[in-house]
């Protein structure tokens, strides 16, 4: 009697979410009709890359959705990032440099916040760089971190080891010390894709070699100093950054910014884990259990996402923004 009963629940209950997945499905048909329809005839399109650019496809996405769309005239790109993975910051870079140059459209980068390392290299991509007098901007260079703790795992009596095909297989592993081979090894590759981001910022932004040599080490600069420098073009906010990408398009005052509306959540959302963030940055905002949690816990104590793989990433400042 009592599996009979529990068999009837289950198939409401099973019945219950398809329903609700066929609503959700076709509403959200509708709702992604009626979500980014852009109808002023000038449009300066706001796009915002916020976060640890670990994973640029939602920017991507939306910077490719409006590229053919008539009534946008300008693009105004609002960054508030402290960098991220090396892969998708040069991804970045190279499809707002690709939507330039096929859709002819100006492209305005701004930021009153942190501009820096892979978030600076898809910045100098744009037509013009505007910053804060006090923002900061720069940190050109690349960093890969490592975790040694073999020490942690002596003391939790824990024995860790590896069979491997090649004497770098396992070059960075969190349980034991790394040698000297291995130092070399990832100081090469560091230093490779370095010479990339530095080829990049100086050819993009016409900078001299010497004013890289001199200044692409790493370092921070305010927003006014960047400008003095040549690695930003004007001292601004976000306001006049709007107001160059207009007259860059020859509209002057008649023009309507639109920036690209977040997902609506409903009761149909149930279930749904995903994320509306811009860059699809590094951690989910909200964990399903204490599990989830714990592992969450964990990466964020290791920055375990973040190891072993080299980053345009300004120190101290990861996560979500």
């Amino acid at each position: 009697m009592k599996r009979s009963f529990f068999r009837k629940w289950l198939v409401i209950i099973l019945v219950v979410i398809g329903i609700i997945s066929l609503l959700k499905w076709g509403l959200g048909l509708v709702r992604d009709e009626e979500e980014g329809h852009i109808t002023a005839k000038n449009t300066i399109l706001q796009l915002d890359l916020v976060g640890v650019i670990y994973n640029g496809k939602k920017f991507i996405k939306n910077l490719k959705k409006y590229e053919d769309d008539a009534h946008v005239k300008a693009v105004v790109i609002n960054i508030n990032s402290p960098g991220g993975a090396v892969g998708p910051s040069q991804e970045v870079f190279t499809e707002i440099k690709r939507f330039r140059e096929q859709s002819k459209k100006p492209v305005i980068c701004v930021s009153t916040g942190i501009m820096a390392s892979g978030a600076y290299y898809s910045a100098v991509a744009c037509d013009k760089i505007i910053v804060a007098p006090g923002a900061l901007v720069g940190s050109i260079g690349v960093i890969m971190e490592f975790a040694n703790l073999e020490k942690l795992y002596d003391w939790a009596k824990v024995s860790r080891y590896t069979i491997t095909s090649g004497k770098y297989k396992d070059s960075g592993a969190e349980y034991r010390t790394m040698r000297d081979d291995e130092r070399a090894l990832f100081q090469n590759m560091i230093d490779e894709v370095y010479n990339q981001f530095k080829t990049t910022v100086m050819e993009s932004r016409k900078l001299k070699e010497d004013v890289m040599a001199n200044y692409a080490d790493g370092r921070v600069f305010t927003g006014a100093k960047a400008v003095e420098l040549g690695f930003a073009d004007a001292v601004g906010t976000f306001e006049d950054a709007v107001t160059l990408a207009a007259e860059t398009a020859g509209l002057g005052t008649d023009f309507e910014l639109y920036e690209i509306p977040k997902k609506k959540r409903s009761i149909f959302d149930f279930g749904d884990g995903s994320d509306d963030d811009p860059v699809n940055s590094l951690f989910n905002s909200k964990v399903s259990s204490e599990k989830t949690m714990m592992k969450e816990l964990l990466k964020v104590t290791l920055r375990s996402e973040l190891l072993n793989q080299p980053l345009f990433l300004m120190p101290g400042f990861w996560g979500e923004q």
